[in-house]
């Protein structure tokens, strides 16, 4: 065989092989954020169900904040219709910066009422909060790393081809947007 042949043979050999490999790639890559995804859900999920009962251990002990506890409701309500909808990464997150927001100031107006922090409900909602919260927290870190991943290579030449071809979209990182929502409400967790 001709050397010329045996360079076109390889050539029309190797490019359908890289291109199953390059596409079975994004399909691991999606299946993995999908994956990653999930794990964020369960996590603001448990969030999202602990934002009544901790509300309403802090309406015993502070009955006169009403305002605080009917926006604590809302802005949680509203991160479960942006979390349960169709809405994009990036309308889940100021849903969840402004439910941050609201949580931190019921946690600091806790700090007025003694008798509410030595509380074991309130003490063990505000414990199972703050895990909940690292939780999300890492999950998010391990999300955006996977996205990342998955933008370099779906904008490098050639596997932007395989991505456009075959319609791997793009993705968009979890961020905080608000920088106050930065970290996870501090609370002093008291020991007996």
């Amino acid at each position: 065989m001709e050397p010329g042949l045996l360079v076109l043979v390889g050539i029309l050999v190797a490019v359908p092989l890289w291109l199953v490999f390059s596409y079975n790639r994004f399909i691991s890559q999606r299946a993995s954020m999908d994956a990653t995804w999930a794990g964020i859900d369960v996590e603001l999920q448990r969030r999202h169900d602990l934002v009544p009962n901790l509300v309403r251990s802090v309406q015993g002990y502070a009955t006169h904040e009403r305002d605080l506890f009917a926006a604590v409701v809302e802005a949680r309500n509203r991160a479960v219709a942006v979390a349960s909808g169709s809405n994009g990464v990036g309308d889940l997150a100021r849903a969840e910066d402004a439910l941050t927001q609201r949580l931190t100031g019921l946690l600091v107006l806790a700090e007025d009422y003694p008798d509410l922090r030595a509380d074991r409900v309130f003490l063990d909602l505000q414990r199972q909060l703050v895990e909940t919260e690292d939780r999300i927290a890492a999950s998010r870190r391990l999300y955006n790393l996977e996205v990342a991943a998955y933008e370099r290579r779906r904008q490098a030449v050639p596997s932007n081809l395989v991505a456009s071809g075959f319609g791997f979209g793009r993705r968009d990182l979890f961020e905080i947007v608000d920088p106050a929502a930065t970290h996870a409400p501090h609370v002093a967790i008291e020991r007996n």
